[in-house]
């Protein structure tokens, strides 16, 4: 048994929502468990659910929440190591690395060798820019990198979600071990929501995701025209939080010049329970995204018996196989975003077999069992590095 103290920059609530308390009581399985991130509010907190939570506050500015994570997210993860005898400490991205690195460091005043295990979720080379516009972006890159290259000097062990990622870590931190798996996603939700899947009704069209700029919900956007013209009655459901309010408000604004307004609905952030009803009732789900690690949405859609539409990036081949449980498409290209998406509304037969090899596909993926033995690999090597 393991005693590991994680460090990222997802929110959590108190009690956690479904598929966090699933997560870890799962990971409690292997250990003990502490999660330095932030609350969903702007409240520090601390409580305990299957894990230890040590919550800073949720605050608007990026760089101050990043200020946060280095100083005092820093200072309450040395806290684990010295006063819970954590042994490993797990950063999430390559930039929370970096105050993991310091708390290793400072560790070692105390006489604690801990191991350090920096994972990669995403591009994060560009991945920080996809997703809002940033003022001064050359020195902004150059701090970035400069964090991550000291988060990777310092690894014991690495972890990828999909080929791309891992990839890129290699790239970054050549010889580090590095073990690959996919993120955890409660896939039990979707497979249940495609046990009852509705009758087909007027075609509908879902995208499930926030919205950002780096997702391209702008080029399905631009592509729906071309959807209405082959079926007039569709309708386009978006899903997802606008994270970047100026963004969401120009997605809006898209919508309105194209004459589609009728016909596009932006239904904000949803329960997990809400959307995977609404993936099961969608004849097709689309991530026109621009950067991407895995997609693990496209897992979700596929439990539910719902064929996908994905740019080929980063890690959506692994999982979309072109022909079979969806269509890839280059990033950025409306056109085939169009034309896919009509095929599969006007070839309803085709699509449920499609549909049908996608669940097929997510129920194998075995996304539990491969998370849990990934994560006992990677504290496995992470520590014999330490303690070898």
């Amino acid at each position: 048994m393991v005693r590991a103290c994680f460090l990222g920059g997802a929110r959590f609530s108190e009690p956690l929502d479904p598929t966090a308390e699933k997560k870890f009581r799962a990971l409690a399985r292997l250990g003990e468990m502490s999660v330095v991130a932030f609350s969903a509010d702007r409240r520090f907190r601390a409580f305990s659910e299957h894990a230890r939570f040590l919550l800073l506050p949720s605050l608007r500015s990026a760089p101050i929440r990043h200020a946060l994570m280095l100083s005092i997210g820093a200072a309450l993860a040395l806290r684990c190591v010295l006063h819970h005898r954590v042994e490993v400490l797990v950063a999430q991205s390559p930039y929370e690395g970096a105050a993991a690195v310091a708390a290793k460091l400072l560790a070692r005043f105390f006489g604690r060798r801990v191991a350090l295990v920096v994972e990669n979720h995403g591009d994060f080379e560009e991945g920080p820019f996809l997703q809002r516009r940033v003022p001064f972006r050359g020195p902004v890159e150059t701090v970035l990198r400069a964090a991550a290259a000291f988060a990777f000097s310092h690894a014991d062990a690495l972890r990828a979600v999909s080929s791309s990622t891992e990839d890129q870590v290699r790239r970054w931190a050549p010889g580090r071990p590095v073990v690959r798996f996919a993120a955890w996603t409660d896939l039990e939700t979707f497979l249940a929501a495609g046990e009852k899947r509705p009758p087909r009704a007027a075609p509908t069209v879902l995208y499930a995701g926030v919205l950002v700029h780096g997702k391209g919900v702008h080029h399905l956007l631009d592509a729906w025209p071309e959807v209405l013209r082959t079926s007039p009655d569709a309708r386009l459901l978006v899903a997802g939080a606008p994270k970047d309010p100026d963004y969401a408000r120009a997605l809006r604004e898209q919508t309105a010049r194209l004459g589609a307004a009728t016909s596009v609905e932006f239904l904000g952030a949803l329960p997990q329970a809400d959307l995977a009803q609404r993936m099961a009732a969608a004849d097709v789900l689309v991530l026109p995204t621009l950067s991407e690690a895995l997609g693990l949405v496209l897992l979700e859609a596929m439990a539910c018996g719902t064929p996908v539409v994905a740019s080929r990036v980063g890690g959506t081949p692994d999982v979309v196989k072109d022909g079979e449980n969806g269509f890839l498409v280059a990033p950025g290209d409306d056109r085939a975003i169009a034309v896919r998406v009509a095929w599969i509304l006007s070839h309803p037969a085709e699509a449920a077999e499609m549909g049908r090899r996608g669940r097929a596909f997510a129920r194998a993926f075995g996304l539990e069992e491969g998370f849990l033995s990934g994560y006992a690999r990677l504290f496995e090597q992470a520590l014999g590095r330490v303690r070898g």
